[in-house]
């Protein structure tokens, strides 16, 4: 580690960081505090209804009955140019979950009468409902660049009170009136039925529009006492939508289907998601329980109940060389050109069978359908079910065809498939899958850190990262992580410092519906202006070339690069909410990586921005024939 030793940050600017020396190499974005979102908001000194609720005095709460208040399923948006990078590149995933999960969608405004103008402001903060105001402010400002913050803000937009604000809210958990904070009482306040609707819904501990436990107290002692003693310490998650919260909003807005979900199959029911074995194979896919020499269980139940679930097998145990069989999906309708398809494939076959991904286009010059590879699959690793991601760029009318080859040499049994999901999605870069996790987590010390593989981005810039299982010393009990640069083949052809790319760390939680999953994600922008001065005066960029500000390191097989300084959270997740999902499963914990360019992102436009408070202003001076009419305001600039 010897260059990043002489590491030593000594002052804060607006783009240096101040590091401590015990902590050379590793910039904690929280600063060791995992703050919700009250707690940020309290630090800006700012006093909202239920901490970030943007209310006027006298203004209408009927917000999630009313139907006036409710927003068009495509909602427009401003994104300001006061934004953060990182934040911005957040809050598009965030749209991007909406649309996977519910019928929400998100446009940019082109001149609609009202719509969201996200900003950065002090805090994290939104109105309730569409006030049909033309513009509505909802801030993201420091600290509140998270997927679940982001998330709750906007379910707030869209007509949503927090959840122990529900009228039956006494039945399942405690106010602790004497441990709030004087003053802030009012916050715990109860929405009637003629304010808030649970719309059917059973009250959620585990909303992300939940209160965590010591929202307001005075003393750290808990405010909010659940009835159900195992759920004190999942309140108050910031991961992601709950299924509750997405059942409430699917019927606040009566969603029948997401907008870029196409297909999840288990294949526990025996349509098996309504595919069907395709034309042109001489053997066939069977739907299956276990396989001699293959899956003993399938992977939708792996550690839980055994001989209860189902997969896909082509065996390749009997028959000859060139057999096939092909297993095609019902027919898929796309918006975008780009899909993406993943499931679980475990080969049990020959070291030379082969499993191809094809999709079947219908298009006016092939109505009845024509076959295009997109990938092949063998060999790999054997003996466990893996996961894929294949990117498809299909705009027309299509099927996936799945099929399976029977190579040469000898097999003890063939090719298996489960847990498929096709969504309208990036598909990640990269996945890590940590093996034997459990063990890990049982043995490994708190402050000892662990590295995935080093990867390589689209446009070459070569990363890792960095996780504490375990924490850190003066952390544990919770999982830190952490994003590196590190030296990779085609540094001499990329620009440096490093410019605006940004890293998603991506904890799958493994549930074998994508709509289900709740990951866990944290998002980190490289910003090539970031500064460090060493211990002689020096200034350094932190994301500069691994060569120059990094430490030299030797991998597990000798080989020898430039590891640079790092940048994320001691505080990605607790131990509690790491058990409390399919994190882990089978005894592993997988992550979905990837490094993207979001230069685009810094891109800005003027347009003039629809105040209606000024425009109804105006029509009141429009009556007062010696006062002249004032323009609408033009604001600032956009992306």
């Amino acid at each position: 580690m010897a260059s990043l030793h002489t590491l030593v940050i000594l002052c804060v600017c607006a783009t240096a960081l101040c590091l401590p020396t015990s902590s050379l190499t590793e910039i904690d974005l929280d600063n060791g505090k995992d703050l919700d979102i009250f707690e940020i908001n309290e630090a800006a000194g700012l006093d909202l209804v239920e901490g970030d609720i943007l209310i006027k005095e006298g203004e209408d709460r009927n917000t999630i009955l009313g139907e006036k208040y409710r927003w068009p399923t495509t909602v427009p948006y401003v994104l300001d140019s006061s934004l953060e990078i990182n934040a911005k590149g957040v809050i598009l995933r965030a749209f991007e979950q909406y649309r996977l999960k519910t019928c929400i969608d998100f446009k940019p405004w082109s001149r609609e009468p009202n719509y969201i103008f996200v900003f950065k402001d002090k805090g994290c903060y939104s109105k309730m409902g569409n006030r049909r105001m033309g513009k509505q402010e909802l801030s993201i400002g420091a600290g509140c660049d998270s997927l679940g913050t982001v998330e709750h803000e906007f379910l707030h937009a869209l007509g949503f009170w927090h959840e122990q604000s529900r009228s039956d809210r006494n039945d399942y958990i405690t106010i602790m009136w004497d441990r709030i904070t004087k003053g802030k009482e009012n916050n715990f306040n109860l929405h009637n039925e003629t304010e808030s609707s649970s719309l059917g819904v059973p009250y959620d501990y585990g909303s992300v529009m939940h209160y965590s436990k010591r929202s307001f107290s005075k003393d750290r002692e808990p405010t909010i006492v659940t009835k159900i003693p195992e759920f004190l310490d999942v309140i108050g998650q910031r991961m992601e939508f709950s299924d509750s919260d997405l059942l409430k909003l699917n019927r606040l807005y009566n969603c029948t289907k997401a907008s870029i979900f196409l297909d999840s199959c288990q294949f526990e029911e025996p349509n098996i998601c309504g595919m069907i074995q395709g034309d042109g194979g001489n053997a066939k896919w069977a739907r299956v329980q276990r396989v001699k020499g293959g899956p003993q269980t399938d992977y939708t139940n792996l550690g839980k109940c055994k001989g209860v679930g189902f997969f896909m097998h082509f065996s390749t145990a009997t028959g000859t060389q060139g057999d096939k069989a092909y297993l095609e999906s019902r027919l898929f309708h796309p918006k975008r050109r780009s899909q993406c398809l993943q499931f679980y494939h475990y080969n049990s076959g020959g070291i030379d069978d082969q499993l191809k991904i094809w999709v079947r286009e219908y298009t006016v010059k092939n109505p009845k359908g024509a076959l295009r590879l997109i990938q092949k699959i063998r060999g790999g690793r054997r003996g466990s079910w893996e996961l894929y991601h294949v990117t498809l760029d299909v705009s027309d009318k299509f099927r996936v065809v799945f099929e399976g080859v029977k190579g040469r040499k000898r097999s003890k049994g063939g090719l298996s498939l489960d847990d498929m999901n096709l969504s309208e999605t990036k598909c990640p870069q990269y996945t890590w899958r940590i093996r034997d996790f459990t063990r890990l987590l049982a043995t490994t010390p708190a402050g000892s850190k662990t590295y995935s593989p080093r990867f390589l981005s689209p446009d070459g810039y070569s990363f890792q990262i960095g996780l504490y299982i375990n924490g850190l010393k003066n952390g544990p009990n919770k999982t830190a992580v952490y994003f590196h640069l590190t030296s990779g083949p085609k540094d001499n052809n990329l620009q440096w410092p490093c410019p605006w790319r940004q890293a998603s760390m991506e904890l799958m939680d493994q549930n074998p519906d994508i709509q289900h999953r709740m990951n866990k994600i944290k998002m980190i922008t490289t910003d090539p202006n970031e500064t460090a001065t060493d211990y002689m005066g020096k200034v350094k960029y932190l994301w500069d070339n691994p060569r120059k500000v990094g430490s030299l390191v030797t991998d597990a097989n000798g080989s020898k690069y430039f590891r640079g300084p790092s940048s994320g959270t001691s505080n990605y997740i607790t131990h509690d909410r790491l058990k409390s999902r399919s994190f882990i499963k089978g005894d592993d914990v997988i992550f979905l990586l990837s490094l993207e360019d979001v230069t685009g992102l810094l891109k800005t436009k003027r347009p003039k921005i629809r105040d209606l408070r000024l425009e109804i202003d105006d029509r009141a001076a429009e009556k007062e024939p010696k006062r002249q009419m004032v323009n609408p305001r033009v604001l600032g600039p956009w992306t």
